[in-house]
């Protein structure tokens, strides 16, 4: 079996991952609980929530490896989440999948290994809770096997409960609360390790006047839609909030200015080419957005986003359907025509 052998639904597969690991365990000590019972059930030195996107695993909650993330294919739990039952590698140098793995002739020295699928609830694999050990066991009694399925399972619907908290019931972004929680990690992640951060955020132009002219349920489809459009222009690591109202904000974790000034072009472009048709009538929208880059001078989350919206509304006034870079080092985009303000 080929490691890098996926599912015949990957898509959604890779999109049911992406809406809870928005909600991702890291530093939390509800799924640290998870893996130390898991260390004792199993007797094991290592147990961890392994969350497998479609190049990566990421490495989450109470483990000792060196490492947060790898490579997929580098990953034993890729094969975990192509079966329906839990796996268990007795001893990975006797078997012919693992014997010249990396991880098992070299460091951390893999012998052991069983893994529970993190299943949602429409079936999706999207990770493991594992445990690994550096000696082999050549048997695993049923009982510890359950045992471990039952932690997985409560780690899914602990991710469950936490996506349905913080996203927004509309657009399906992330709540301004579940938004302001996860971006104040990635930026104590950021400054702590010296790395590009930056954020924008956007709102519909005009949008008290789709809601006069063409009802709430046009403005309700507009906001929807440019979630979507969003999601498909975003990487996993990247993350999309509704702030209030029609406006947004996005998250962009090692990304600095210049290129998060391409990626808010990329959504007003897509936003302007696009055609509502509700109730027999057809309308178009643009948005105004605004990027800033976390600096030594940001000196917390607030502060970045507060110098997005400023670029914001810069771009307000600058005429509207066009992108703004908070520090002024760069103009943003200015196109020609306004088609809500045409239409409207």
């Amino acid at each position: 079996m080929d490691p890098c052998v996926t599912s015949a639904r990957e898509d959604e597969r890779i999109a049911a991952l992406q809406a809870l690991k928005t909600f991702e365990p890291a530093a939390d000590e509800p799924f640290r609980r998870v893996t130390r019972i898991g260390k004792t059930l199993l007797a094991v030195p290592v147990c961890h929530v392994s969350l497998i996107g479609a190049n990566t695993q990421w490495l989450r909650s109470e483990q000792t490896l060196a490492i947060s993330e790898c490579p997929r294919h580098l990953s034993f739990c890729t094969y975990t989440i192509e079966i329906d039952e839990p796996l268990v590698v007795p001893d990975a140098l006797l078997d012919a999948r693992f014997a010249q793995h990396p991880f098992v002739v070299g460091a951390p020295f893999v012998r052991y290994y069983i893994g529970a699928q993190l299943r949602t609830r429409d079936g999706h694999n999207i990770g493991a809770l594992c445990g690994i050990d550096t000696v082999p066991r050549p048997q695993t009694h049923p009982e510890i096997v359950a045992g471990l399925q039952d932690l997985a399972q409560i780690v899914i619907d602990e991710l469950e409960l936490r996506r349905i908290a913080t996203s927004d019931s509309l657009t399906s972004a992330l709540t301004r609360r579940g938004f302001i929680d996860l971006a104040e990690h990635a930026f104590a992640r950021a400054h702590r390790d010296g790395r590009p951060l930056a954020c924008i955020v956007l709102d519909v132009d005009h949008f008290k006047r789709v809601n006069d002219a063409h009802g709430h349920a046009a403005g309700d489809e507009v906001l929807r839609r440019l979630v979507q459009i969003a999601k498909a222009e975003l990487r996993e690591c990247d993350r999309i909030g509704r702030l209030g109202g029609e406006e947004f904000a996005v998250l962009l974790p090692e990304v600095g200015a210049g290129d998060a000034l391409a990626v808010a072009e990329r959504f007003r472009c897509r936003i302007e080419g696009q055609f509502f048709s509700i109730g027999g009538e057809t309308f178009a929208v643009t948005i105004s957005a605004g990027v800033a880059e976390a600096s030594a001078g940001s000196l917390d989350l607030a502060h970045l986003i507060a110098a997005a919206d400023g670029a914001l509304y810069r771009a307000k006034h600058g005429g509207r359907n066009r992108v703004a870079l908070a520090d002024g080092s760069a103009s943003g985009w200015q196109p020609a025509s306004d088609p809500v303000a045409a239409a409207g």
